[in-house]
């Protein structure tokens, strides 16, 4: 295996995606292809919430074999490593490109651009472009699609899965970790999104559903206002419990990446946003609903118009119209509830639909695996 340095540049905007994207792509490199990885974060505080272990003062420390390294305005030369990845059109210290273009040897330029599965995706994957003084930059998208990078994926992680998904022994003693006991019978969803008019609405379907017991789970995060203003309860905390008519609600404590995996794997639908969350709800092999990141222009709806068309190709056709009206509704804030009424008669199809998913997008390859060969291939 050919060991090469690698560093990561990584700006935390506002939420987790960034450096959630990031940490993950750094382990990998380090844990499955032997590489030597360097993570430059500006923002410390975010990341530690990720990896608790982390210090948040410190300029560099050493996590899970990965170099992490504080990003600070006032740059200090370093050497450039042999593969420097921008995560997601963040601009590189002008005197670091400058060490990149005088180092007098090869040095991979690549930028790892936004997931998103528009059809224009696989013809600029992996394109090259000049830079100054001689350099060249590669852009390098994640996608859906052989033709892309592939999502991140640990090698393990279906095996994992399955496991886990397959022991009620295992389920359970995780949700004990979060205080979580589970309900009898009931169907179990967890929620994590931005700020959402739609969930009121859906909250309403969950609590009036005759059929069963709906046991939500919500991680700490930015949900909570919505969710405490339709129960009427101020200032929610991990380790609250409420329930109304046959919704339980359940609020837990923030998680790790490899927890979080697990409270998606326990649920049997998800209600996830960004970008990190979204793809590890896929490889849960479970129904999902995606909070997309809105942007100003409303260019959001283009993407999310797109993994749509991708995601419902062998869904029948009521299934297929059933669960993008209800995507569309939790993106807009409006009809979410008469929409999640028409879409969960359709949850056992949408379940196999699910696992049928996860194995095509194995079957695609994964991005850390494919950033290795473009390297060895660019070589």
């Amino acid at each position: 295996m050919d060991r090469a340095s690698w560093d990561i540049f990584c700006k935390v905007v506002d939420n987790f995606g960034d450096i959630g994207v990031t940490w993950r792509l750094a382990r990998l490199l380090v844990a499955e292809h032997g590489q030597q990885v360097r993570l430059w974060c500006d923002d410390l505080e975010t990341f530690t919430q990720l990896c608790p272990q982390a210090d948040p003062l410190a300029e560099r420390q050493v996590q899970a074999g990965v170099e992490v390294c504080r990003w600070r305005s006032d740059w200090c030369a370093v050497e450039p490593a042999d593969v420097v990845i921008e995560a997601f059109a963040c601009d590189l210290p002008a005197t670091y490109i400058d060490a990149m273009a005088e180092a007098g040897r090869r040095i991979l330029w690549l930028n790892l651009e936004y997931l998103s599965a528009e059809d224009w995706v696989p013809g600029c994957h992996a394109l090259p472009s000049m830079q100054a003084r001689g350099l060249q930059k590669f852009f390098f998208f994640p996608g859906f699609e052989a033709s892309t990078g592939g999502l991140l994926r640990e090698a393990d992680l279906m095996a994992r899965r399955e496991g886990f998904q397959n022991s009620d022994e295992a389920r359970h003693a995780f949700l004990r970790t979060l205080g979580v006991v589970p309900i009898e019978g009931a169907r179990r969803l967890s929620l994590f999104s931005y700020e959402n008019a739609a969930i009121p609405g859906w909250l309403t379907a969950l609590a009036n559903d005759s059929a069963r017991t709906n046991q939500l789970l919500i991680p700490e995060g930015r949900a909570l206002g919505d969710v405490g203003s339709w129960l009427g309860v101020t200032g929610l905390r991990p380790g609250d419990r409420v329930r109304r008519g046959s919704l339980d609600v359940t609020v837990v404590r923030f998680m790790t990446q490899d927890e979080y995996d697990q409270l998606l794997w326990a649920c049997h639908f998800n209600a996830v946003r960004g970008e990190e969350s979204f793809i590890r709800a896929q490889w849960a092999a479970r129904p999902l609903v995606w909070h997309i990141y809105p942007q100003e222009d409303d260019a959001h709806w283009d993407k999310l118009d797109a993994f749509l068309a991708l995601y419902t190709q062998d869904l029948s056709g009521e299934a297929d119209r059933a669960l993008r009206t209800f995507w569309k509704a939790w993106n807009s804030g409006q009809g979410a509830e008469s929409a999640w009424v028409a879409l969960e008669v359709h949850l056992d199809e949408l379940m196999n639909h699910a696992g049928r998913w996860t194995d095509r997008q194995v079957a695609n390859g994964d991005l850390a695996a494919k950033l290795v060969s473009f390297h060895r291939d660019w070589l």
